[in-house]
């Protein structure tokens, strides 16, 4: 079943030239590429968010008790 919107998209393109139907489609298969990796990407980051704040909260703590290792930003100088 098609919503609405889908038909509207499908009247446009079919009435436009093969070629540049064939143009229409490759953007949209690009830009619907992106869209899904942009929703991995976030729910990957959703699903790591609280360890993430959880690591930093800790990291913070080790450097207020003096625990923590300054980074060797240039280890061959």
């Amino acid at each position: 079943m098609s919503s609405p919107a889908i038909q509207e998209l499908v009247t446009l393109v079919e009435s436009l030239p093969d070629t540049v139907q064939n143009q229409v489609i490759a953007h949209l298969r690009d830009y619907i590429a992106d869209l899904q990796d942009e929703q991995r990407w976030n729910t990957a980051f959703n699903r790591t968010q609280s360890a993430l704040v959880s690591a930093a909260r800790q990291a913070k703590q080790q450097r207020a008790a003096g625990q923590a290792t300054p980074i060797d930003y240039n280890p061959l100088q």
